[in-house]
């Protein structure tokens, strides 16, 4: 078996990974990552302008239980990593892919039959098993194809294109519901997934050992790292434990919001269904920030960019609660505020991503597995339990937002022993 990876330097011109007949350049192999890892998000964001409909069809008599929507599917979404990620290190990225992609189209068309709110939280939870190959074998498949500052790159790229998701997906999730019901929009969720299943198989090249391929000294048989001594490695890599814990903190961040979203710009502000036009405006601010880390990660490096913009989320929650803490700020300051703090947090999470995959490289499957379950969990009670405590007012989003920034703070300070905002070769400089 033969299999190389190329610099991502001049990727558009020529192959960027290669197994066999297989060939993939650059930006293909960036938009089919992004089309994979979009594809949960996708499944929340684009329901969003559902949510009421579906708390009215089912008689909801609490109307945070619609909330549940989100929150049984994230569960059920960590929980799959467990799965497909251990799976994958032994027998390939690709059958994992299609059986993932397989089983989320029965659990969505599931949700479109389901007869009662139990059954549609069932399906959704089983959506989420499902969605979780995507995304966390996407991961893997980019660790398999670069590291460090390169796979930080990569990422950038990826979550610049798949960030039009938050942007594009709830306006067309309200234009399905003009003309049908909120069931059509799981069919569409559903032609989503088609099409990956369908791209993946006829394009994507098998990447579990292009790194030992790379290297002068592999073997003719790729090794299999067992399992209990991959698991070690990863439960006793501090720079993997510490940045996990960080993204945990921010997911939760972007959990809350989620879920308080439609409540707030569309509940609090009165906007109705235009709410998914302040939805996407603070998404596009998203998009702005993953294009400034594509210019100066390579420069700056991972640290410096993600601890400044990570204290700089937490301390505009400080800034917002010495202005008064107000309950209902008007909606151009609330806006601003949203806006700069999700322009910080997007800068966190690809270097956040990356440093805590980086000693990872021959158990990408796995760590990346586990990585993904502790996140995803953690983000999703963080996001579920102030996203349950919403009270008519921005207050707890906002309070949120300082606890668990603060959290990702001492993550990351206890992690680089004190020190912020500096590089590996810096310190080396200084000791």
């Amino acid at each position: 078996m033969s299999a190389s990876v190329s610099s991502p330097a001049g990727e558009a011109s020529r192959h960027f990974i290669s197994n066999g007949s297989r060939r993939m350049g650059f930006i293909e192999f960036i938009a089919l990552m992004a089309w994979l890892m979009a594809l949960p998000a996708l499944t929340i964001d684009i329901m969003l302008p559902a949510l009421p409909n579906i708390a009215a069809e089912f008689s909801l008599a609490v109307a945070n239980d619609r909330q549940l929507m989100i929150t049984i599917y994230m569960l059920g979404f960590a929980l799959g990593q467990l799965f497909y990620g251990p799976v994958s290190d032994r027998y390939g990225r690709k059958p994992m892919l299609y059986l993932g992609l397989f089983l989320y189209l029965l659990a969505t068309l599931a949700v479109v039959f389901a007869g009662d709110y139990f059954w549609v939280l069932v399906a959704r939870c089983a959506q989420g098993l499902a969605a979780a190959a995507p995304r966390i074998l996407g991961i893997a498949i980019v660790r398999d194809a670069a590291a460090g500052r390169g796979m930080s790159r990569i990422m950038s790229f990826i979550m610049m294109v798949f960030i039009v998701v938050p942007i594009f997906a709830p306006l067309m999730g309200s234009a399905l519901m003009q003309w049908w019901d909120w069931r059509y929009i799981f069919w569409f969720m559903m032609l989503s997934a088609t099409v990956a299943l369908l791209w993946t198989a006829i394009r994507l090249p098998e990447t579990r050992f292009l790194q030992q391929a790379q290297s002068p000294n592999a073997n003719t048989d790729p090794q299999v790292i067992p399992f209990g001594q991959a698991l070690k490695t990863v439960f006793t890599t501090p720079q993997t434990v510490g940045y996990s814990l960080a993204i945990g903190f921010v997911f939760g961040c972007v959990l809350a919001y989620v879920g308080s979203a439609q409540q707030i710009f569309g509940e609090l502000y009165e906007l109705g269904d235009q709410f998914v036009l302040a939805f996407g405006a603070v998404a596009s601010v998203m998009a702005l920030s993953s294009i400034t880390n594509i210019r100066l990660v390579q420069r700056l490096g991972m640290r410096r960019i993600s601890h400044v913009a990570l204290l700089t989320f937490t301390v505009l929650a400080v800034i917002y609660g010495l202005c008064g803490f107000p309950a209902k700020p008007p909606i151009a300051w609330f806006y601003a505020y949203l806006s700069v703090s999700f322009y910080a947090l997007t800068l966190c999470m690809p270097n956040f991503n990356a440093l805590a995959m980086e000693p990872m490289g021959k158990t990408a499957g796995l760590g990346s597995a586990v990585i993904g379950f502790y996140t995803t969990v953690a983000g999703a009670l963080f996001g579920w339990g102030f996203g349950q405590a919403y009270d008519g007012s921005v207050r707890p989003l906002v309070l949120g937002f300082f606890l668990m920034g603060a959290g990702a703070l001492i993550s990351v300070l206890i992690t680089e022993r004190g020190r912020f905002a500096r590089e590996p070769e810096q310190m080396l400089e200084q000791n």
